[in-house]
């Protein structure tokens, strides 16, 4: 990974900063459901604070396809903001048409934060339009962008702005950065990935991306059943791309010719019906009714995980093993979340984990905070991992 810059590398003191966040977080009622992005950004803005400067905070929310959307307003996102913070928090309502915005801008003082209306009210932003990117640099002196979760889009306020202003990355945006080449730029080896999630089709690219980079990739959930099936077992009435059986062999010789062995389940949980508290049995790979479902792995593949995660030093999580969902079918994602939080909270393995549905399955499983790092940002943690070019992060190498 490049060397990018950072907040020590720029002096803030009596300038306005703008700053780029993530606050597209869930609002029910007017009211944030969810403040984990808000949280993860606070050290950021009150660095900022402390150092004299004044704040003005730039975001998307939702997609209202260039044109304001009342629902989508950052107004109630600005008042949780306020909260966090502990302080005042300005909100300023505008549809970026004219230079209220600049205005308003102009008279926030050091010390002071102010939110400005959602960027994507616009629709220079998602084009990354350099006249509204040029617009949004009128606001300030400086550029920190702390919203890595959004790094994947070349938008104008996450890369068009950082071309016409000094930028560096955020705090938070730098703690993620440091993980992720930490995981995969220069790890402890070996290194194991865990790869999950329903479809093979949508995993491709990040099987070719890790096969080149880890010793071994443990495939879980239904793409494991693609798997299964592309080795001649029958799967039953399981999730399966039986279009896509060449694309898993081809998959599992790209990753033998790099040396990376694919792990795949040696026993399953199946069931007839897919709802919780289903009957259930444990079974073989070789032992799949032709009316069952593979719904989870089974507690002799849990062990061997076990015993293969015992013997890493770096892990990369990205899907679940099972149909964590619903119960019983969470107990294989929730037993090997438990050993891989276990070896980290010793010592023993570094591990970081990202994707939605990943996030979700640890925080079911209690052990989200005992990983070394766990990413909130869905589709640009699975970019890097497929080795893709991040312009929000590119913009910022020295």
């Amino acid at each position: 990974m490049a060397d990018f810059r950072t907040l020590d590398d720029v002096d803030p003191s009596g300038r306005r900063v703008v700053v780029r966040l993530d606050l597209n977080v869930p609002v029910e009622h007017g009211r944030v459901t969810d403040a984990t992005r808000i949280e993860r950004v606070l050290g950021t803005i009150r660095e900022l604070l402390d150092r004299k400067a004044a704040v003005v905070i730039l975001s998307h929310f939702g997609r209202p396809k260039g044109a304001p959307v009342a629902s989508m307003s950052l107004a109630p996102i600005a008042d949780e903001l306020g909260r966090q913070l502990g302080r005042v928090v300005r909100f300023v309502a505008t549809d970026w048409r004219d230079d209220a915005a600049i205005e308003a801008a102009a008279t926030v003082r050091p010390g002071e934060v102010a939110v400005m209306e959602n960027t994507r009210f616009h629709p220079g932003e998602e084009a990354n339009d350099p006249a509204f990117a040029a617009r949004l640099a009128r606001l300030g002196d400086l550029f920190v962008n702390d919203a890595f979760s959004a790094a994947h889009r070349a938008h104008a306020s996450t890369e068009g702005i950082a071309r016409v202003l000094p930028a560096c990355a955020g705090r938070a945006m730098e703690l993620e950065l440091r993980a992720l080449e930490m995981a995969l730029g220069s790890p402890e080896r070996p290194v194991i990935a865990v790869v999950g999630g329903a479809k093979i089709s949508t995993k491709l690219d990040l099987l070719g991306s890790l096969s080149q980079k880890v010793d071994a990739i443990v495939i879980g959930g239904g793409m494991a059943n693609t798997f299964l099936a592309a080795l001649g077992r029958d799967v039953g009435r399981s999730l399966c791309e039986h279009d896509l059986l060449d694309a898993a062999r081809d998959a599992m010789a790209v990753a033998k010719s790099h040396g990376c062995d694919i792990i795949l389940p040696i026993d399953v949980v199946v069931a007839e019906v897919f709802e919780a508290g289903a009957p259930h049995r444990t079974a073989t790979v070789d032992d799949v009714g032709a009316g069952e479902m593979i719904l989870d792995i089974g507690p002799a593949t849990a062990d061997d995980l076990k015993g293969r995660f015992e013997r890493a030093r770096t892990a990369v999580w990205n899907g679940p093993l099972g149909a964590f969902e619903i119960e019983p079918f969470d107990r294989g994602t929730n037993e090997v979340a438990r050993i891989v939080a276990g070896l980290t909270r010793t010592g023993a393995l570094r591990s970081i984990a990202g994707g939605g549905d990943t996030v979700a399955a640890l925080n079911k499983a209690g052990v989200a905070e005992d990983f070394t790092y766990v990413s909130t940002a869905g589709g640009a943690f699975l970019e890097w991992l497929e080795g893709k070019d991040l312009p929000g992060v590119s913009i910022l190498t020295r």
